[in-house]
């Protein structure tokens, strides 16, 4: 079942729309791109399409954030979290231990920004933020996607 969504929704516009909002949703920006995704698949869009657009527009946007906390890190470090050289050394201590696989969490609201950047500011390799964010937001948007079928089916 498809139902006739206004222009915007449609291919050639609703899908950059999608990675735009998607990628300013995984910065600290308080966005939500789930909602176009829905409209999106409810209005017949390819839904393998969709949700990679969803997940990339996410993930960059993540990279964003991770990148800010590479550049950034010593101003956060000492200026916002007040870390000392000892706190600083048992934060990363503590991130390194549990912080990759925290980042499957990267698409919670609230504390998915954050650790994304801390991946950064604790320098976490590239390759492992990639495919932890990467599983986490596709897991996420293919979940939204399986959601809405079955809630499609039901009618």
């Amino acid at each position: 079942m498809t139902m006739e969504l206004p222009q915007f929704f449609s291919a050639s516009q609703g899908l950059p729309a999608l990675f735009v909002l998607s990628f300013l949703a995984a910065t600290v920006l308080p966005l939500g791109s789930e909602w176009l995704l829905v409209l999106l698949i409810i209005g017949g869009h390819h839904i393998p399409t969709a949700v990679t657009v969803a997940t990339l527009g996410n993930y960059f946007g993540a990279c964003t954030t991770y990148l800010i906390g590479i550049l950034g890190s010593d101003f956060f470090i000492r200026k916002i979290l007040r870390l000392d050289e000892r706190d600083s050394a048992r934060a990363a201590k503590l991130y390194q231990r549990y912080g990759v696989w925290s980042l499957l969490l990267s698409w919670l609201p609230i504390v998915g920004d954050p650790l994304c950047l801390l991946a950064g500011t604790f320098r976490t390799p590239f390759s492992l933020f990639s495919l932890f964010v990467l599983l986490g937001k596709a897991g996420r948007y293919s979940a939204i996607a399986f959601l809405t079928i079955q809630g499609i089916a039901l009618k």
